[in-house]
């Protein structure tokens, strides 16, 4: 199985035995956003890392064995995403945002 999606970020050069792999793209309508925050959130709901998304809407993490949250921010929306992640495996997420009503 190929560790990423067609278009994704490139896992080549990465060491995937030392940790897991986070990663994927931000969409609003199916476009990418670009300056969203995702934020890891542990198991218990703590606070991890956050990182701005790319001009592609890209992002990634590196993280250990476990269940993950992503909570994803940008202007007028919020989405939490639940993922699992294992070492030597990349999880790939695309997050939609919903529109928000005016």
């Amino acid at each position: 199985m190929c560790g990423a999606t067609q278009g994704g970020l490139s896992v080549e050069g990465l060491n995937l035995t030392k940790e897991a792999v986070i990663q994927g793209r931000v969409l609003r309508e199916g476009e990418p956003v670009a300056g969203a925050y995702v934020r890891l959130l542990d198991s218990t709901g703590e606070f991890t890392a956050e990182v701005p998304t790319s001009a592609t809407g890209h992002f990634r993490f590196f993280a250990g064995d476990g269940s993950w949250t992503l909570r994803t921010l940008a202007p007028g929306a919020q989405t939490d995403r639940k993922v699992v992640a294992r070492r030597g495996n990349v999880a790939e997420v695309e997050v939609e945002l919903a529109t928000s009503a005016a």
